[in-house]
């Protein structure tokens, strides 16, 4: 007898399931003449279930079955035990009936019962938010607080304002809770990001900066600086941001130069020197750390070859000769002896130099992913000085230690990529399969690229004559060799016209082109791929590329947009599509969130 009933509600759990299953199905795909016939079981079996009951009324909204839904609404009043939210159901529904003035009648009994019990605020102003009656919700969470000081409705309150479109009352709800609040910093600035753009000139981001103004000049709190530093960074800013950044450091000196290290580093990576050199002049000036010091003072090399590159390379050696002599060789400035060597190697084409400065950095007490690191960079200076055989036992020995570590992937992509230049395409292939399923998107990207790049012209060219050459290019590249490089790929793109090779040889062209200046000719490569090989793997590469080049160096946003709403509508699924929407909206002047 305990079996059968153990069977009978075993059978009853199966079928409530699949209602559940069925009815949410159904909902989401719109069919709401299914999904209530389920849902309709569903609160029946379920009557204390208020999700049910509330997607229920939903789908009797939809559906436009008015009288149902007042008569289920009115039959879960009745029952008194029915939570307040369900009058806000019922106006809603009368609302729909174009019968306001009943539903109004409804909504003040929902606001009522805050007055008995201001815990209930929340759900009723968030159940007014639902239906967007954002009056009654302001209402609702006003009172609330009122009635209970103890409750905080500041961000519901702030959201309200920016969905009315009160902008200037939104920033300073949010800058109001921030003030008593400041762990909600990071919630309030993904909430800003919603309103504000890249363009400083954009009238919310006036509005925000003045907002901001006015606090800082009426309180003394750094995060106000912070919040100013943040939004010149959203409006790429730099130099600006640097300057809030400084005066955070003046008044806070405990909280360290972690943020303007950060904000160098950001800099950089977009570009701006001048204000990433500032940033990391400031910190050599003030930090107390010397491993910090040595950094920062990496940093300015780097960017100073870049800015003053006629000089740049003695300056630089003296620079590095300098350093060397301070700091030596010690496991706490292997990023030192790294950088030095990179220098000699890829700037000043002394790899043997090079080399044998890594090599003694071997011999200090290091940390396995310390030796990883020296062995990689030791390993790339080897393949620039076309050494692959010592090159490839130093990147197995890396995979092989910290293979379940990033760095391991970056080793086997780099034994994949030494193959590949030495002709060994065969286990340069059996490398990228595995690597396709890197954690790393990066890095499984590029070992998506690279193979097939070797395996299609593999088919086609038992030889592989085209793809020795493409990877000879592609070494000349990396020894920056670019006039061999180029010269090389226009004998590809000369003498083996139509094969799959080609659309490969003009993408490494253009760049090559593009990073010399010569933008004419790089734009013609682009627009060969899209021309000629726009379905294939490569056009979203050449589309955003050229987007990129006529954004950042030809000043001609409306072409930029072309290619950008290209990679939106026909590549969803590239590599590039986030970042070609972010640029899109904001060439367009959306808010990006």
């Amino acid at each position: 007898m305990r079996l059968a009933r153990y069977l009978l509600l075993l059978i009853a759990c199966n079928l409530w399931s699949q209602d559940d299953f069925l009815a949410k199905r159904y909902f989401s795909d719109g069919e709401f003449d299914k999904a209530v016939v389920f849902y309709e079981k569903l609160v029946e079996a379920n009557p204390g279930r208020s999700d049910y009951a509330e997607s229920l009324v939903n789908c009797y909204q939809q559906l436009q079955a008015y009288d149902r839904a007042v008569e289920f609404l009115k039959g879960r009043i009745a029952t008194g035990t029915a939570y307040p939210t369900v009058y806000i159901d019922l106006g809603y529904t009368y609302l729909l009936m174009d019968r306001p003035s009943e539903s109004d009648v409804w909504y003040r009994k929902a606001l009522e019962a805050i007055e008995t019990n201001p815990n209930m605020g929340y759900g009723i102003g968030f159940k007014f938010q639902r239906y967007t009656l954002l009056d009654y919700a302001l209402r609702a969470y006003r009172r609330a607080m009122e009635l209970n000081p103890d409750l905080d409705f500041s961000f519901q309150i702030a959201q309200i304002y920016g969905e009315q479109g009160r902008i200037s009352e939104m920033f300073d709800a949010y800058m109001d809770l921030l003030a008593v609040r400041p762990t909600a910093k990071q919630n309030i600035m993904r909430a800003l990001e919603a309103f504000i753009g890249s363009d400083p000139e954009a009238e919310n981001n006036q509005l925000l900066r003045r907002v901001l103004l006015g606090r800082a000049q009426r309180s003394p709190d750094p995060v106000w600086n912070e919040l100013l530093s943040w939004l010149m960074v959203q409006q790429n800013q730099y130099a600006a941001a640097f300057s809030q950044e400084k005066a955070i450091y003046r008044r806070v000196p405990e909280a360290g130069l972690d943020r303007v290290i950060e904000l160098g580093r950001m800099a950089e990576a977009a570009g701006q020197l001048e204000a990433a050199d500032q940033a990391y002049a400031f910190v050599e000036a003030e930090s107390r750390d010397s491993i910090s010091r040595l950094n920062a003072r990496l940093h300015r090399i780097d960017i100073d070859l870049i800015l003053r590159p006629e000089k740049g390379l003695q300056e630089a050696t003296k620079t590095y000769e300098g350093l060397m002599a301070t700091y030596g060789y010690s496991p706490e400035t292997v990023q030192l002896q790294v950088a030095y060597a990179n220098f000699l190697a890829f700037r000043d084409n002394r790899p043997g130099e090079a080399a044998a400065i890594l090599k003694k950095s071997l011999e200090l007490p290091l940390s396995d992913y310390s030796e990883g690191y020296l062995k990689l960079n030791l390993g790339d200076i080897l393949v620039f000085d076309e050494r692959f055989n010592e090159a490839l036992i130093l990147f197995s020995q890396v995979q092989k230690n910290l293979k379940n570590d990033v760095m391991g992937q970056q080793a086997r992509y780099k034994v994949a990529q030494a193959s590949f230049y030495k002709g060994d395409f065969d286990w340069a292939l059996t490398q990228l399969k595995v690597l396709r399923g890197s954690t790393s998107q990066l890095i499984a990207n590029d070992a998506m690229q690279l193979s097939l790049i070797i395996s299609d012209n593999s088919l086609e060219d038992s030889t592989q004559t085209a793809l020795r050459k493409y990877a000879r290019a592609d070494l000349l590249a990396y020894q920056k060799k670019e006039t061999e490089a180029i010269a090389t790929l226009e004998e590809i793109l000369e003498q083996h016209k139509g094969e799959a090779i080609e659309d490969e040889a003009l993408l490494m062209h253009a760049r090559l082109l593009e990073a010399r200046g010569d933008y004419s000719g790089a734009l013609l490569s682009y627009r060969k791929i899209v021309e000629f090989y726009g379905q294939d793997i490569l056009a979203d590469d050449a589309h955003f590329a050229l987007a990129e080049l006529y954004r950042t160096r030809l000043g001609e946003p409306e072409k930029a947009m072309e290619h950008y709403r290209e990679i939106l509508y026909r590549y969803q699924d590239s590599y590039y599509f986030p970042q070609a929407r972010k640029y899109f909206r904001n060439l367009r002047g959306d808010p990006v969130n």
